[in-house]
């Protein structure tokens, strides 16, 4: 099985352009209820995630910076301390795995980089899930 098939279209994710505000996405984000979101640049293609961390931690190192200045600040500027490594479109749900573990979702680009958009980690779990109940199925049949 593949990525496609558990793809959530750039189109219904809330992402960010690096020439974003830090207000910008402070509201985005609470507005949401998200701690994390897909970072974009100009071309469209994905260069990271940026976190509630990054941002308390770019308002705790920035003398001076209060919430409302933080319009002044673009998200190009704000250090990103997690890297959220995508996958490509053609990616196996294997390959999402180990990922899903660390970040609660995995940012999904196609052959040029460009971000299309992303597999949540609630998918994830429950295509495990699924599978193990079957798993379990054919076990139990085999006794």
């Amino acid at each position: 099985m593949n990525v496609a098939f558990f793809l959530i279209p750039k189109k219904d994710v809330v992402y960010l352009k690096e020439n974003a505000t830090m207000r910008q996405a402070l509201e985005r984000m609470e507005y949401h209820s998200y701690s994390a979101v897909p970072l974009v640049n100009s071309e469209g293609k994905y260069v990271g995630t940026i976190t509630e961390g990054d941002l308390l931690w770019k308002l705790k190192n920035t003398p001076g910076l209060t919430f409302q200045n933080t319009q002044d600040i673009f998200l190009s500027e704000v250090e990103q301390h997690v890297q959220n490594l995508p996958v490509t479109i053609n990616a196996q749900m294997e390959d999402l795995i180990s990922r899903a573990v660390e970040q609660n979702f995995v940012p999904v680009v196609d052959d040029q980089q460009i971000f299309i958009g992303i597999v949540r980690r609630r998918e994830m779990i429950g295509y495990c899930s699924k599978l193990l109940i079957l798993r379990k199925a054919e076990t139990a049949k085999l006794k």
